[in-house]
């Protein structure tokens, strides 16, 4: 399906976007649930749950993208993947 930018909004089916251009930018051993991203024709970026395809696209402009980035690589992301750390161990014992 073939979109225009007045067509694409935040939380929009991620198929209504097409299937080419998903990229996923990184991707552990955490069994296939990874973010994909897709640049969309105006420059915005558009993110969806690789386990979930169609499901909700959130689409960011590429200021919001590359501030969450800097941010990620000034550390003010830690505390996510502390939590998440914490929350998986917690479910192991």
């Amino acid at each position: 399906m073939t979109t225009t930018d007045d067509t694409v909004y935040n939380g929009m089916p991620a198929s209504d976007l097409g299937e080419q251009g998903w990229e996923r930018p990184w991707s552990g051993p955490n069994g296939g649930q990874c973010v994909e991203t897709k640049q969309l024709a105006d420059g915005r970026v558009a993110l969806r749950q690789s386990t979930d395809p169609a499901g909700p696209a959130l689409i960011y402009t590429p200021e919001e993208i590359g501030a969450f980035v800097r941010g990620v690589k000034q550390g003010m992301a830690d505390h996510l993947a502390r939590d998440t750390a914490a929350h998986l161990l917690k479910g192991t014992r």
